[in-house]
Formats: structure tokens, sequence, C-alpha cells
């Protein structure tokens, strides 16, 4: 990438002075310089020389309705003026409980209580540390240990860590964690010749049944991430593991948490991934798409239940877990103004709508003899390139801001979650682009 002597060089230069860059070789920098960006507008970053892309994976699964939205922008801007911050311990304020109240009315029924907190693996925690505490608060203290899926990704705190399952991001830290295990993932693309997705995923279902019946009087939950596991390539697999997994978490009397920082939010095709096996987990966990992509916000949904568990006059037995930005206005503000879009545009359906235009339309791209397991889940899309390239994901990342996109491969699998507002020329714009970097980097 050939980036001019100006302001992007100055910013790049103080940047790798001054910051320390998250999910990063810092020393790659000096071959994959770092990329400036001065103002987004909708699907599109901009450089300061006034370069484009189209922010194909809406920075890191977060933005929605585009960069520079006017309406939300309206909304954190009124809200500005109001309040911009009070604790939550002891306090409470009208976004945080007219939030609370909207995700209760939408949620999977019986998901009446919202705990807050700041990022995806914030959130993870709370689930976390609340289906263990609510078992001790039960006379149950045996039930601390936890299981995930198999190549699984839920945060890189210590405790997200435990239920994560990708080593690059667990094993430096493996000294500190307490190791979970893990079951077969229903990843459709590892199913047996001649085997339904849906046949595949019965069969994961069954080992998981085996590994509770063992198991289930130590375990506290099971934790997955909802019909695509987002670290593992963009693995996609059939709804009814989810309905198996409800059932058999209730037989055993073990918690199920369903983790939809990424998956949530209308990216699957429903607002929820879970609305797909027609099932209510114990614990939700939102983020990332929540606020639109403006603002850190987390929130965990549980159960009369559990709250219940936890309701006395112990200090004890209440759940103590907090951070000080917990439930901030701000952010919770731009949460309302992202639902107020979702209803106001009828968006779900539009992304229907959308979803089935890019499949018609990715029809050469689908064709190339180096595509693999093209595979689609609501606004989510995956492939894999056949290439002989080692590195493939740099050299598709950075061959890709030379085009104009932002595309960041995960092996050598290829995906895009754009925000929802792409149109039909941004998407065709999408594959074509993305068309002639197969086609270089597949030879």
């Amino acid at each position: 990438m050939n980036l001019s002597h100006t302001r992007n060089s100055v910013l790049i230069a103080r940047s790798l002075s001054a910051v320390w860059h998250p999910c990063s070789q810092m020393k790659h920098y000096e071959q994959f310089p770092l990329l400036p960006i001065a103002k987004g507008s909708g699907v599109w970053l901009y450089d300061y020389d006034g370069k484009r892309y189209l922010d194909a994976v809406s920075s890191w699964w977060v933005n929605l309705f585009g960069h520079s939205n006017a309406r939300i922008n309206a909304a954190l801007l009124e809200q500005l003026n109001t309040l911009e911050h009070v604790m939550l311990a002891g306090f409470t304020h009208e976004p945080v409980v007219q939030l609370s109240e909207r995700l209760r009315e939408l949620a999977p029924p019986g998901l009446g209580h919202c705990s807050y907190a700041s990022d995806g693996a914030s959130a993870i925690e709370i689930a976390l540390k609340m289906s263990a505490h609510y078992w001790r608060n039960q006379n149950q203290p045996r039930k601390t240990q936890f299981i995930s899926l198999k190549n699984s990704y839920h945060g890189e705190t210590l405790g997200a860590l435990s239920v994560t399952d990708v080593a690059i991001f667990r094993d430096a830290y493996g000294a500190l964690i307490r190791q979970q295990a893990t079951v077969v993932s229903p990843d459709s693309r590892d199913a047996a010749a001649g085997e339904s997705a849906e046949q595949f995923a019965l069969r994961c279902a069954d080992a998981l049944e085996l590994h509770l019946q063992q198991h289930h009087h130590q375990l506290a939950a099971l934790i997955v991430e909802p019909l695509v596991q987002g670290a593992a390539g963009m693995s996609m697999y059939h709804p009814i593991y989810l309905t198996r997994a409800r059932a058999l978490c209730k037989q055993y009397d073990v918690h199920l948490i369903a983790d939809e920082i990424a998956v949530g939010m209308g990216r699957t095709g429903t607002m929820f991934a879970c609305e797909q096996a027609s099932m209510t987990p114990d614990f939700l966990c939102l983020s990332k798409g929540i606020t639109g992509g403006y603002l850190p916000l987390s929130v965990v949904m549980t159960t009369d239940e559990i709250y219940a568990a936890f309701y006395a006059n112990e200090t004890a037995r209440g759940f103590l877990h907090s951070h000080s930005y917990t439930g901030n206005p701000l952010a919770c503000r731009a949460a309302l103004a992202t639902l107020d879009i979702f209803a106001q545009d009828d968006v779900i359906a539009k992304n229907r709508a959308t979803a089935a235009y890019v499949q018609q339309a990715a029809g050469a791209l689908r064709a190339h003899a180096a595509v693999k397991n093209w595979r689609n889940t609501g606004m989510i899309w995956a492939f894999e390139v056949a290439t002989p390239h080692v590195d493939f994901a740099q050299r598709c990342h950075r061959l890709a801001l030379d085009n104009e996109l932002l595309l960041r491969p995960i092996g050598n699998t290829i995906y895009f979650m754009p925000p929802y507002v792409i149109s039909e020329s941004e998407i065709n714009f999408l594959l074509a682009k993305t068309l002639y970097l197969v086609q270089q980097l597949s030879e």
C-alpha cells in the first residue's frame, strides 16, 4: 500500500510511537503500515488523502447502520446536553431503564433482567460468574465448571479465555486460567459425505448429551455462539443443535449461555439468533452492534428464576460485579437510537432482501474454482480460498486495501459482515473487487 508522505504518514509514525494496537504484533507494522482513518460515511471509511475503503467487516462486526449515522448522532447530541454519566450503584436514569424495558420486549420470552458492562468479554465474565454464583446460592457449590464448543471464541479476559478454544488467544495465558472442557462443534463443514447439516448437528448434540451425563454434577453452564462461530472462520451450523442443547441443559440441570455478542442485533436474519431455534437461554449476552458501533456497551439478560436466587437480605448473596461506567447514559442512548432504526425502517425484512440480492449477485464469485464452502447466515457470508500462499490473510488484507476494500480474512477464510445500509451498487463493488482478489491470490 503506497501511502503518500502527508498527514497519513505523520499519523502512522505518531501512533507507532505511542499506541499499543490490539490483536497485533507491533513489529509487523514495519512491513504492513497502519491505515489512518480521517472520517467515515455510510459503508465507507476515508484516509487523510481522501482514499476510500468499503468497510466489509463493519469495523470488527459492530457497525450496523453506517458510519456517522445522522439519527444516532442526533440522539447522542441530545443526551450529551442532558446527562453524560452517573454511577448505576444506588442510582438510575431514563436511558438505562428504557433500554432494559425495550430489550425485554424484543428478547426471547422470559429474559426480563439486564446486567450491564462495557464490552463483550465483560459480558461473558458476568454470565460465567452469575451462573456459578447461582449454583452456590442454591447450595450446589460443586457446579463451577463450564463447557464450550470446539473452536469457540468468547473473549480475551481470563474468565472468557477459559471457555475460548482458539489457541493463539488462549495458550500464552494458559498458566493464568482454569482450562474448561470442549465438546465437538456442529460446524456443518465437518459433516460426513452425504450427511446433512441437520443430521450432523443432531450427531454433535448426542456427543453433548454424553458429556452432560458424565459431568453435570460439576457443570454450571454450557456456553455457545448461536448459529455462527466467528473466530473459527465463520463456521455455521443448523439451529436444531440449539434446540437440542436447550432441552439437554434443562434435563441435566445445567445453564445455557448464548453468546450473541457478534451474532445478535439482526446479524443472522432475526433480531437474535436464538429465535431460529425457538428457545430461551438462561443468559443472553449482547454487545458489538447494540449501539450501532458507536460506544462500548454490553448487556447480559437473564430470567426471573436466576434473578430470584440473588434476591435476599445478605449482601454476599447478591451479584457482586460492577465497573464505573456500567449502564452509561450515552451508550444506552446510542442503543436506543439503534433500536429505533430497527423499528422504523423494518430492518430485518430489508436485510432479508439484501441477503437475497447478495446470493444472486455473487454467482461469478461462488463459481470460481478456488472458492470453497460458500455459506450464508443472514447478513454474514463466508468462504474458503484454495491458495498456495501460507500468508494468505495478510496478502488478502493488503491487496484489498489497495482496491478500496476493508477485509480481515481468518486464515484462508474470507467473510463479509457489512453494515446493513449497504446498497446494491456497493454490493456489486464488493463482490467484483473480491473476485479480483481471489483471482490474484489463488494463482
